[in-house]
């Protein structure tokens, strides 16, 4: 029973690699720059609540914004009335990363 609990979690985890590894660079960039500067309050991925309550997951944004009408804001730089997000501007690059990650998590 082990045995087969512990190859079911294998497979899991070489599936869930081999499906990161057929994503465009542009979505492992853009998932990267989440990890290290939105995963601390933000749900990046497709199943998991956000650490902070109020912090919307992301997979939900594109419920209430186009994505693609996001960039001029995260351009211009991020600024929210609580205190708790930090302030930041994305430079092109980084911004079509981003964008693209968040693309692919409405499917």
């Amino acid at each position: 029973m082990l045995k087969s609990i512990l190859a079911s979690g294998l497979i899991v985890f070489a599936l869930s690699g081999s499906v990161q590894a057929m994503e465009e660079p542009s979505v492992q960039r853009g998932r990267i720059f989440a990890r290290t500067n939105c995963a601390r309050c933000h749900s990046i991925d497709r199943v998991t609540q956000s650490p902070l309550k109020i912090a919307p997951p992301f997979r939900t944004l594109h419920e209430r914004y186009p994505v693609d009408e996001l960039a001029e804001a995260l351009a211009e730089g991020i600024s929210t009335g609580h205190p708790t997000m930090p302030e930041f501007q994305l430079d092109p690059a980084e911004l079509n990363d981003f964008l693209a990650f968040l693309k692919s998590l409405e499917h």
